[in-house]
């Protein structure tokens, strides 16, 4: 689990203009909610943002929220982009409770050389970037690392079995494809022509077999 603060100031201002101007200005507008509490409407510096989510744990880092002296943990929830530049356009926090259990989606990282799949002209596949699991934010994991390296041509990689922390559950069919190998069209082609080969050479074969006729 990563844990970082993030200062935010109060937002009194509401509207599209307002928003509009605090973006311009390098500061994204946002709100903190949860269980038991008032939605809190907050301001928070778009750089201070991007460091507080550029360690390993990303989007799922805990942030301690720290707003007029109150502190809050709490995770991003939501965050809308603009639609062309892609930049945050304004942003949820869900305040935690850390000894509860939350919903996260947690990142895939692929590591390892897959040799043998190489070989036959094949692609190793994420079949998914993240995998969704239910945990306390104290057991939160920062990604789940797979390792490819004895994966052979024609394996698959399902979410059972993908090895969990202690204290996390992963949601979603057992059987869900998490990486898979893909092969390539040139490697398909070759395949076909070695098959063809193999094919006419066996009829060749049984031609040259074949009693001539009295």
């Amino acid at each position: 689990m990563s844990n970082t603060k993030l200062a935010a100031q109060p937002r009194n201002t509401t509207g599209s203009p307002a928003a509009r101007r605090l973006r311009a200005e390098g500061h994204i507008p946002g709100v903190i909610y949860g269980q038991g509490m008032t939605p809190v409407s907050v301001t928070v510096e778009r750089r201070e943002l991007r460091l507080a989510l550029s360690g390993p744990a990303g989007s799922n880092t805990v942030l301690t929220l720290e707003v007029d002296g109150k502190s809050y943990p709490a995770v991003v929830k939501e965050m809308q982009r603009h639609p062309i530049r892609r930049t945050v356009a304004h942003i949820d926090f869900l305040q935690v409770n850390m000894n509860e259990e939350i919903t996260v989606s947690v990142a895939v990282h692929l590591t390892g050389e897959a040799k043998a799949v190489a070989a036959e002209g094949g692609l190793v596949d994420a079949a998914v970037d993240t995998i969704e699991v239910s945990c306390t934010p104290n057991n939160m994991p920062n990604a789940f690392e797979i390792d490819v390296t004895d994966m052979q041509p024609g394996d698959v990689i399902r979410l059972a079995d993908v090895p969990m922390p202690k204290g996390v559950t992963p949601l979603g069919d057992p059987e869900m494809p998490i990486v898979t190998i893909l092969i390539t069209s040139a490697a398909e082609a070759a395949a076909d022509e070695a098959e063809a080969g193999a094919a006419e050479g066996t009829e060749a074969g049984e031609a040259g077999d074949t009693p001539a006729a009295e």
